[in-house]
């Protein structure tokens, strides 16, 4: 019976999980009154404390994911590491944003945010600031960007498929894995548009 149910659930989540996204989702407002019509036109700061202008990676497809240290999900931290050195040279990334949103499951400094990835899951894909992906005030622009969507986070682990012109088209809750099928076909549409 249990089973029966598993193979359900499965095919639930595998068919509900895709939410392809409006290429033409409203514009979000910039700081400075301008428009930002695609990820790639946003700017933010490396888990290092540097500035980070995200226009270095239009013309590829980004996997943009919040993550976290202590969450049943950091796991994933393997498959994430292992789509971004398989899938790079296609013009791919995995973009990591650290978030305390949920259950504060990733509480540490931005240097132990680093030590705790490169020494537990090899982690080479780029990090980013510890930011806020939750509606209300102090929201990261990124996720105010990526909210405009349709879909904001419920959890750590949730995933965008951002394509070569920084438009959201896909979004896969936590749940969904690296590896997950469902997940590499949108990867694989992105990299296939041009």
């Amino acid at each position: 019976m249990r089973k029966g149910f598993d193979v359900l659930l499965a095919a639930v989540v595998a068919s509900a999980v895709m939410l392809s996204v409006s290429p033409a989702a409203e514009p979000q407002r910039g700081t400075s009154g301008g428009s930002v019509a695609s990820f790639y036109d946003l700017s933010t700061r490396t888990l290092a404390g540097q500035p980070a202008d995200l226009a270095q990676y239009r013309g590829t497809v980004s996997l943009v994911v919040n993550v976290a240290s202590y969450c049943g999900y950091t796991p994933q931290y393997a498959g994430l590491e292992t789509l971004h050195r398989e899938l790079k040279d296609q013009g791919f990334n995995v973009l990591g944003f650290p978030s305390n949103d949920f259950g504060e499951q990733e509480p540490g400094t931005a240097e132990e945010i680093a030590e705790f990835c490169r020494l537990t899951y090899d982690v080479t894909f780029p990090m980013f600031e510890k930011v806020v992906t939750r509606r209300g005030a102090g929201q990261s622009r990124v996720y105010a960007f990526l909210g405009a969507s349709g879909k904001l986070p419920a959890w750590n682990f949730s995933k965008y498929v951002v394509d070569r012109q920084g438009r959201v088209v896909a979004f896969f809750p936590s749940e969904v894995t690296p590896e997950d099928p469902a997940l590499r076909r949108a990867i694989a549409g992105a990299l296939a548009a041009r």
